[in-house]
């Protein structure tokens, strides 16, 4: 009999009968946490696909493409200040010493990055400032250039 009390009398340690049910509290906490991660997760993944995307794109564009796109850029740009001529396309130089070209008084305001559109039919050139937007000079061009002097 000695063994039925002792093993009636033993308290039991378990006080929740189903020890797989969590509260519900904790359950809540796990959820937006996941959530959180979740989007970190997507938002970061957005950005490297976007990334990637971007920089393929620019490693996979010729000089060429980027010269046109930059001339069709200026003109659009230049044509807003001042009536262009429609009936050719320019010649686009873009000044990348302005101290070689000071002796000429068509650069005289010229700095680094500013843009040349050449008209050779209309003979006209139109310096451009393409960071402040504005027009800095417009010239005529000799229609004998590059002809020796005196004939």
């Amino acid at each position: 009999m000695d063994t039925n009390t002792n093993q009636n009398t033993q308290p039991s340690f378990q006080s929740n009968p189903q020890p797989n049910m969590r509260p519900a509290k904790p359950k809540m906490k796990l959820s937006k946490i996941g959530a959180l991660i979740t989007g970190l997760i997507v938002i970061v993944l957005v950005g490297a696909v976007g990334t990637s995307v971007y920089f393929y794109k620019k490693a996979n564009t010729s000089p060429q493409e980027d010269a046109v796109k930059d001339l069709a850029q200026t003109i659009k740009l230049v044509g807003k200040h001042m009536v262009l001529p429609v009936d050719e396309n320019p010649t686009m130089a873009t000044v990348s010493d302005p101290e070689k070209l000071k002796d000429q008084p068509f650069f005289m305001n010229a700095k680094k990055g500013f843009k040349v559109l050449i008209y050779s039919d209309s003979r006209k050139a139109i310096l451009y400032d393409p960071f402040e937007d504005k027009i800095v000079e417009v010239a005529p061009i000799n229609a004998n250039l590059g002809a020796p002097a005196g004939n």
